[in-house]
């Protein structure tokens, strides 16, 4: 037998063996045989921050929790709570930090049509398709008056009575944008805006 018959013959039986150690374990056709890499075929399904057992009985965690008092990247925690303590707070110590300008309010009627317009009304009557409906239809902003930037803020954020957190649908920067617009709504003739939050900054001296 010359040697390439020869490394034929071996590979075949190589083959044959393969084959027959590797159909022996099937118990139903589903299963795959020998799993030679079983982690690739039976890793662990694992939520985020979740602890499980290993078979061993040992405890591990998926990922590490992180550091507390640590805050993401790009994120500034609000100072004030949704408790009544801090909507107390905020109503007095917080104010718009964005001047007014065409572009802010620009954005903020964009803002104001995406997420309020349908319970406060396009001129912020409360009398939106949806407001209509509730049992109490929201308060016009003309009533509103002498409600400060950080009450607004903190009910956008934080939701007051029928009207729930607004948080996740906008930004921080956004809500202050938004109450630009309020506050044109609230005085369209324009000087009387800068009035109202000199009013609200005498209220915090």
């Amino acid at each position: 037998m010359n040697k390439k018959a020869k490394f034929i013959s071996i590979i075949a039986l190589i083959g044959c063996v393969s084959m027959a150690v590797t159909s022996c374990g099937k118990k139903d056709k589903n299963s795959p045989g020998v799993e030679f890499m079983p982690d690739m075929y039976r890793s662990p399904s694992l939520e985020t921050n979740m602890t499980y057992l290993t078979k061993e009985g040992d405890t591990l965690q998926a990922n590490r929790l992180p550091v507390q008092g640590t805050i993401a990247r790009g994120y500034m925690p609000l100072a004030y709570d949704g408790s009544a303590a801090g909507y107390d707070a905020a109503k007095l110590n917080l104010h718009n930090p964005l001047m007014v300008s065409d572009a802010n309010l620009k954005e903020g009627e964009v803002l104001y049509a995406n997420y309020c317009v349908h319970c406060h009304g396009a001129g912020g009557e409360g009398d939106g398709s949806v407001g209509k409906k509730l049992p109490g239809p929201p308060p016009p902003y003309s009533g509103k008056k002498d409600m400060t930037d950080g009450e607004m803020f903190h009910i956008i954020t934080y939701g007051k009575g029928l009207m729930g957190s607004h948080a996740a649908q906008v930004s921080k920067e956004e809500r202050w944008k938004l109450i630009l617009y309020i506050r044109k709504l609230q005085f369209p003739n324009g000087p009387e805006t800068a009035k109202t939050d000199s009013t609200a900054t005498k209220t915090v001296k």
